[in-house]
């Protein structure tokens, strides 16, 4: 017991404080650091290797779905961005503007990419000519700048990483399909790697995307109750096609304006698992994004042989294909148990005089606490993989039903007041009306998060105005 007391004064309270204990997690943890621009962020290697393995496993999923990686310059004329008016007015806030080089001020002020459907769509322009150039799927790994107010690490921050699929479709059918179809890909990405189960659906006309036709979205519910938008996907129709003169033949031998779609997650997904899965000792890192997947600990290095096993055990652990790290450091033993907790290792091994002696090693779950049983030597790695994909389940099934504990069904304005005040998602009927949406935000600081697919009603009137309802919606607060 003093030594969880004495480890948890690393960090703030996570009951106590949720936002502190955030901030300190990130940093102890040496996920990040500040920036030296206010707003930005600068990714330590710890922080940047979660981000390589969401990366690697998302872009494998949007290559298998057929689509092929491109990279499009960080700079964009101002023309473009004002020939969709939506567009330009949704993202025009946050824009940062290009306007000299040196002491030259430029003919054209160029934006900094905050998206980029124009400079997408300047390029298909030129790409597509013909019906047989369709259905032209790309996505991008980038960068992008949009000027925050008010900035948290990887939530939300002036320049962030993310990747932003584009993609063009002969039809209306075809490009609303692809529109859904990466976004279950995302739901399912977001359940089988970062064991994060998301609130699925359609985003209402006030939240959809700057110049889309229809918005949908993945919603995980934080540790703190509110909700964090961790990706959305984007049915453009011709609102892009038609002003970037983007056109093909048809089979018909007429010329036509493709249907276009755009779609992408960012760096945010790295608070998003740092927020739903975190504990009073820190991270607690999903399997399958964990930089270190096994922190091997040597106890008792003087006594021989001791640090000639651990050697010989790192090198065929990680010949397997586990991420293992071997702390040979003078650090005490305790002190290595607790830096491993706290950046969320998931399993952590104690090699010992004792467990040599007796074949075995003794073995540390990150996802529940405390608990500690040995597995023989023999065929470790073929262990560690099954109960690595164990804790990939358990912390799954955790967060599904914080989630699932946390969702208040609602039929009155008092009661979606008293859901979110209380740190819950609220379920209700909604009439549809941008009014009563507005309301509910003004009166509880609460926005609508999307309608689920599955309308089956909870109620016949809106919650708001007690009108006839429409829709079947999620409220909640937000990052």
């Amino acid at each position: 017991m003093a030594k969880a007391t004495e480890f948890v004064k690393e960090i703030a309270d996570i009951h106590e404080d949720f936002p502190q204990w955030y901030t300190d997690v990130v940093r102890k943890t040496q996920l990040v650091d500040y920036g030296p621009v206010k707003g930005t962020m600068v990714m330590r290697p710890y922080g940047y290797a979660v981000w390589e393995n969401i990366q690697k496993e998302l872009d494998a999923r949007i290559k298998a779905t057929g689509h092929e990686n491109v990279y499009l310059p960080l700079l964009i004329p101002y023309s473009f961005l004002m020939r969709e008016a939506e567009h330009v007015e949704g993202f025009a806030p946050e824009v940062a503007l290009v306007t000299h080089v040196g002491e030259n001020e430029l003919p054209e002020k160029l934006v900094v990419r905050p998206t980029s459907e124009t400079v997408f769509c300047d390029m298909f322009s030129k790409w597509v000519q013909s019906y047989r150039d369709l259905p032209m799927l790309v996505n991008q790994w980038a960068n992008v700048i949009r000027w925050e107010k008010t900035t948290r690490p990887f939530l939300r921050t002036s320049e962030f990483l993310w990747q932003e699929g584009h993609t063009l479709h002969e039809s209306r059918e075809e490009a609303e399909e692809e529109t859904i179809k990466m976004l279950r890909v995302y739901e399912e990405f977001a359940k089988n790697v970062l064991a994060i189960p998301m609130l699925t659906g359609r985003k209402s006309e006030k939240e959809k995307f700057a110049g889309a036709q229809a918005t949908y979205s993945i919603e995980a519910m934080m540790l703190d109750g509110k909700s964090l938008q961790a990706g959305t996907t984007h049915y453009l129709a011709q609102n892009f096609s038609e002003p970037f003169n983007i056109r093909f033949l048809d089979k018909d031998g007429t010329l036509k304006y493709p249907y276009q779609t755009s779609w992408g997650v960012s760096t945010r997904l790295i608070g998003a698992v740092i927020m739903a899965h975190g504990d009073e000792r820190g991270l607690k890192l999903p399997p399958f994004v964990a930089p270190i997947q096994i922190a091997l600990i040597p106890v008792a290095m003087h006594k021989p042989g001791v640090l000639e096993k651990a050697e010989e055990l790192c090198a065929a652990l990680k010949a397997a294909g586990l991420r293992v790290k071997l702390d040979a450091t003078d650090n005490s033993p305790g002190w290595k148990y607790n830096e491993y907790e706290m950046k969320g290792v998931p399993v952590r091994l104690e090699l010992g005089p004792r467990d040599i002696e007796n074949g075995v090693v003794t073995v540390a779950r990150r996802d529940k606490a405390g608990e500690k049983f040995t597995l023989p030597l023999e065929g470790l790695a073929d262990s560690l993989g099954t109960l690595l994909r164990e804790i990939h389940e358990n912390m799954y099934a955790i967060a599904l039903a914080f989630r699932d504990s946390h969702i208040r069904t609602v039929h009155t304005m008092d009661e979606l007041g008293q859901a979110v005040q209380s740190n819950n998602f609220a379920l209700s009927m909604w009439c549809g009306d941008r009014a009563c949406e507005d309301k509910i935000k003004e009166t509880y600081q609460a926005t609508s998060r999307n309608m689920p697919f599955d309308q089956s009603p909870v109620g016949d009137t809106c919650v708001c105005c007690g009108k006839k309802a429409k829709h079947k919606i999620y409220w909640g607060r937000a990052y």
